[in-house]
This record gives structure tokens, C-alpha cells and sequence, in this order.
């Protein structure tokens, strides 16, 4: 997808009905409307032609471009940052998301609040010298910046609620994944198929925006949290990120990442790049990730199959979330790179250490299982160091009853 049919699906995203489409080859930013009076002409006759309600820019506007714009055309004006937050307050159905898009379009309108009171007198302050513009002005600034501060300490409490679910999880060891990309990737297909949930998934840019957690049990692994979350684009807001940051804390702190990518996209690179951009600026470049190719069904002559490195570790997996197909590859690569300290060894268990079989076939740990001539049941267990620990410790059982598989 090129950055104009991009922007043109971002329209259609926001509810727009996209009349004319004016493009300017060779653009050089100008400061006062940020196109050249010639384009601008051309977008004014455009407009008065097609009797348009609204213009979109694809670019950032400036708060005095924005007025400029909407002065000479007539009719309201918005940028890529409002389009994209107008999506936003559309998909939002939690509270929680709620908050941060609220968050953020205070944050964007807040340098704008000029031009809705252009009408009344402007004079500079003093005593005796403030018109009723200015003092409106000073008014709804205040109430702005109140609200945003009620705002942040409700997401802060968000934040800290958060942090408590992610802190338990840790005690208990269970894994976090993440899945992270560009939007419209098939991310939440892929989040349904893994986790047997019920996300919305459509074929819409942001069709996700509130974050979703699932638990997901993996051989060998046992239960791990898997997480889906907002997708990313070419030169997301910053004021965006910094409003979301309380839901990319999943992905910051994800054990590992799975970096959906529409293999079929002609923009494949571009994407990928922008969801690196993202990841660096929230401070999660550095985790574990694993590239995973979806929609090749769209494409001819590409199976399910999992690349690897020189070291043998998986890298990229090939699947098509909406088919279901290479999923068994998506979790076999997985539960490799999450179970790097994976033991594979044979426990013989007396009859009074029935509950640490439980125990082990609860999470997926036993191989296969048969009993030995002194009639003891003998398991077959895969399962990571720290948790076969633990199990073993909690049933009084020593750790060096452990013996290499037959």
C-alpha cells in the first residue's frame, strides 16, 4: 500500500467520503499554508467545486496554516494527527482507551484553541486592556490543562494496575507475548486463531485500538499470556505514543514479540521500518523478537515454514492467520525461543506423588508416560529449568531423581 492509498484508507477508516484527491509533486512546505499559493488555488476551486465540507491534509499542519487554510477555504480543516486521533475516538471502548485518546486530542487541540474565538477582540494584556477573546482564551486553557491532569493521574493509576498484573505474572513465571505491527497486518486474526478469542478483526486500518489480553497454553511451556495491541504507522504522533504508553507496557516488558508483517504488501520495508521506529521510541527494540509473515495466502508458491538463523534459533515464520494455516510452525518456533533452558529428561514418581503428574500433564510437560519393573510410573518430561524447579520443590521430590530420557 503506497502512502497515498494509505492516507486515502485512513479517510475511509474516519467515516469520510473522499470526493477529490489534489497532490503536489516536488512539495516544498510553505510557511504560511503550507502548500504554494498555486496549489492553493487550485485546492480552493477544488473545493468550491465539489462543495466539500472538510479538507484533509496528509501532512502536519501548523496551528496558523490551519487557520490560514480554513480562512481561505471556507470550510473546516484538519491534519493527519486529527484524522487519525478522529479514528481513534471512534474505536475506543474502553475506559481505559477512553482516557488516552481523550488525553491525546486535548494534548493536539490545545495549540489550536485560537482560532475559535477569532472573533472577538484580540488585544494584549494588561490592566484594563484584556478583550473578552483573550480572557475566554485564558479560560479554556485552564480548564484544558485541569482536565489533562485528571486525565494523567487516571492513567497513572491504569499504569499501576498494570504493573501489579505484569509484577504477579512474573512471580509466577508465566511468559508474556506480544504482538506488534503495522496496522492492518492481521494482527488480531492471528491474536483469534492462537487464543480461541473474539477481537474484532477487519480489514480497516486501527481496527484495533484496546488492548487485549488472552491466556494461551503451549506444549512444553505451559501457559503464557499473549497480548494484542494497537497497530502501528509511518509517523505515528509522538503525543500518540506518549498517550498510549500505558498500553505499549505490554510490549515493553513482553518476553517476546511477534512482529506481524502482510507479506504480500508492495510497502513490506517501509512498514517494517516504521514498527521498528515505534519500538525504538518506547524502549522495546531490544527484546526477543520473531518475525511473522502472515497472508500468504495472497501469495503464489509460499508455504507455512519457519526460517532460522546460522545458530538454528527460528527468525521468520510464514502463515496465513485468516486460513490458519503454519499456526502448528508459529508455536513450535515460539516454544522454542521461550524454552531456551527447556529440560528433556525421565522422573520416576512413587504412587504418592500424584499430584505433581497432575501437575505436569496440567501444563503440558509430559512426553509420554509408562511404568518401570518395580511398578513405579516412570514420566517422559519436557519442561523450562525454572518451573520443573519449583514443581519438584513443592512435592519434596530431589532434583537429581532427574534421568536422560530412554
Amino acid at each position: 500500500m503506497s502512502p497515498v492509498d494509505e492516507f486515502l484508507e485512513l479517510c475511509e477508516s474516519a467515516g469520510a467520503t473522499v470526493c477529490d484527491l489534489v497532490s503536489a509533486v516536488g512539495f516544498q512546505p510553505h510557511p504560511h499554508s503550507l502548500i504554494r499559493p498555486g496549489k492553493l488555488s487550485e485546492l480552493v476551486n477544488a473545493v468550491r467545486e465539489q462543495e466539500a465540507e472538510l479538507v484533509i491534509f496528509s501532512q502536519t499542519l501548523s496551528p496558523s496554516q490551519q487557520r490560514n487554510l480554513e480562512k481561505e477555504m471556507e470550510c473546516r480543516v484538519i491534519d493527519r494527527t486529527g484524522l487519525i486521533l478522529d479514528i481513534f475516538a471512534q474505536r475506543a471502548r474502553t475506559h481505559e482507551g477512553k482516557l488516552q485518546v481523550e488525553l491525546a486530542q486535548l494534548n493536539y487541540v490545545a495549540t489550536r484553541l485560537v482560532r475559535g474565538w477569532t472573533h472577538l477582540e484580540r488585544q494584549k494584556g494588561g490592566i484594563g486592556l484584556r478583550g473578552p477573546g483573550e480572557t475566554q482564551l485564558e479560560t479554556d486553557r485552564r480548564l484544558i490543562r485541569q482536565r489533562m491532569k485528571s486525565l494523567e493521574s487516571r492513567l497513572e493509576k491504569v499504569h499501576r494496575q498494570r504493573a501489579l498484573g505484569r509484577r504477579a505474572r512474573q512471580r509466577s513465571e508465566v511468559p508474556t507475548i506480544s504482538l506488534v505491527g503495522y496496522t492492518n497486518a492481521g494482527k488480531s486474526t492471528l491474536f483469534n486463531q492462537l487464543s480461541e478469542a473474539r477481537v474484532y478483526a477487519a480489514d480497516q486500518l486501527f481496527a484495533t485500538l484496546d488492548p487485549t489480553l488472552r491466556r494461551l497454553d503451549l506444549n512444553d511451556i505451559g501457559p503464557v499470556v499473549l497480548a494484542d495491541t494497537v497497530g502501528f504507522i509511518r509517523d505515528l504522533p509522538h503525543k500518540l505514543v506518549e498517550a498510549f504508553k500505558a498500553t505499549l507496557e505490554e510490549t515493553i516488558e513482553a518476553d517476546l514479540l511477534l512482529h506481524v508483517i502482510d507479506a504480500g504488501g508492495a510497502e513490506r520495508a517501509e512498514n517494517m521500518k516504521a514498527v521498528d521506529e515505534v519500538l525504538e521510541e518506547i524502549g522495546a527494540s531490544n527484546r526477543p523478537t520473531l518475525l511473522v509473515y502472515n497472508k500468504i495466502d495472497q501469495l503464489e508458491d509460499v508455504e507455512p515454514r519457519i526460517e532460522r538463523n546460522a545458530a538454528g534459533v527460528p527468525v521468520r515464520v510464514y502463515v496465513s492467520a485468516l486460513q490458519a494455516t503454519g499456526l502448528d510452525l508459529l508455536e513450535q518456533a515460539i516454544t522454542e525461543l521461550l524454552g531456551e533452558n527447556l529440560i528433556h529428561a525421565s522422573l520416576p514418581l512413587a504412587a504418592d506423588h500424584s499430584r505433581l503428574r497432575a501437575r505436569l500433564y496440567e501444563h503440558k510437560s509430559v512426553v509420554q508416560e509408562h511404568y518401570d519393573e518395580q511398578g513405579h510410573c516412570v514420566l517422559e518430561v519436557r519442561a523450562p529449568e525454572s518451573d520443573l524447579r519449583r514443581w519438584l520443590k513443592a512435592a519434596d521430590v530431589p532434583w537429581d531423581r532427574l534421568r536422560q530420557p530412554a
